[in-house]
């Protein structure tokens, strides 16, 4: 049987980046048309890449903590007799 583990590695990688990309984008753009919108300053759009920031180190953070945690579970694997 073949072995497709480079794809649970490409899958990690593509959520690690959309959940990095998209809070940023996702705020900027909200900022902007809130701008437009009602004719709000310039320092919207600044708080808004600030808050989109904030969401892409969440983002970033959760991944890496989830895949340190994946990490240890396949070392720990613990066999009958050496659970004592």
């Amino acid at each position: 049987m073949k072995d497709f583990s480079f794809l649970k590695d490409l899958v990690w990688i593509t959520e690690l980046g959309l959940s990095v990309a998209s809070p940023l984008v996702v705020f900027i753009v909200g900022a902007v048309w809130l701008r437009d919108a009602f004719s709000l300053p310039a320092w919207v759009i600044a708080a808004g890449a600030a808050l989109g920031l904030l969401g892409a180190v969440g983002g970033l953070v959760t991944n890496l903590r989830r895949m340190a945690k994946s990490g240890k579970k396949d070392e720990e694997k613990t066999q009958f007799n050496e659970h004592i």
